[in-house]
């Protein structure tokens, strides 16, 4: 198949090339040249411009890192609706506000083009595995249609619901997982403070109930304090945004979420915006410095 991706980062790099492995002809565009360079030495193409990218696709990937990129790329006189065929799927798995995938999807439908929200968590190991969980939100027929696609990608492909649905999922699966990396940071602070080795207990908690996906692929470098950005600081912050809005939306309190934001809030006004969100240790120490 041919398909357009746009947005070539940390996440949409190692996917694109994934898409080239399993032997789609894959075009892509980003505005750094570097980015455009290791998609063609992965066997793609690079294209000059969104336009270029998606005029012969027959699907349309992008992978941007806000609300705003994501409007300007679909919405713009470069855009990929201006540009786009129609007939063309186009699968959104930018992590964006609900009600941005579902403006998309209206403009998309008038353009005769089809239009899916399908946020993704696995971080950039599960981009380079192609072991992604995927969240997709809009019509049941363009899901099956993409799942081929999505198959390269990921192992977990779940529809969610309408347009923005897969949105909603994935505001909820950074709440959680924020909240997991901030209770983690207090149980190292706490095993090192009583003066137990951190690591070895770690290895207990995530052998137990208390046992997850994060403790599985971060206790060890967090307590090395090592914070390689797998997921920027910067990047979750602008998630738990939309975490606030959706609640405020749906008209619900969660309290905990607003902690979490909070502690993440304070980990990008100390300077950590760049690190791993794994950093959030360092707001926990610098609270008990």
């Amino acid at each position: 198949m041919n398909i357009a991706f746009v947005g070539l980062g940390i996440m949409g790099g190692p996917m694109a090339a994934n898409l080239v492995r399993a032997g789609h002809a894959v075009v892509g565009y980003d505005v750094s040249g570097e980015r455009l360079n290791a998609l063609a030495e992965a066997g793609g193409k690079a294209a000059g411009s969104v336009a270029e990218c998606v005029a012969q696709a027959e699907t349309a990937i992008t992978m941007l890192p806000d609300s705003p990129q994501v409007e300007e790329v679909a919405f713009g006189p470069d855009g990929l609706l201006e540009h786009g065929r129609s007939g063309l799927l186009h699968i959104d798995m930018s992590t964006v506000r609900p009600e941005t995938s579902r403006r998309v999807a209206q403009a998309a439908a008038v353009k005769g083009i089809r239009a899916l929200d399908a946020p993704v968590s696995g971080g950039e190991r599960g981009a380079i595995d192609g072991t992604l969980s995927i969240m997709v939100g809009g019509h049941a027929d363009d899901v099956e249609a993409a799942r081929p696609i999505l198959g390269a990608l990921g192992t977990t492909i779940v529809h969610v619901g309408p347009a923005g649905a897969g949105q909603t999922v994935k505001a909820a699966n950074q709440l959680v997982v924020g909240g997991i990396y901030g209770l983690v940071a207090e149980a190292i602070v706490l095993l090192e403070s009583s003066g137990v080795d951190p690591a070895a207990g770690l290895d207990v908690l995530a052998g137990g109930l208390a046992g997850s996906r994060i403790l599985d692929l971060k206790r060890h470098t967090m307590v090395k304090r090592q914070f390689t950005p797998g997921f920027r600081i910067d990047l979750h912050h602008k998630d738990m945004g939309i975490v606030i809005a959706a609640a405020r939306e749906a008209g619900v309190a969660l309290p905990l979420a607003g902690v979490v934001a909070q502690l993440i809030a304070a980990a990008r006004a100390q300077g950590l915006g760049p690190l791993d969100h794994s950093a959030l240790l360092k707001v926990i120490e610098r609270i008990n410095a």
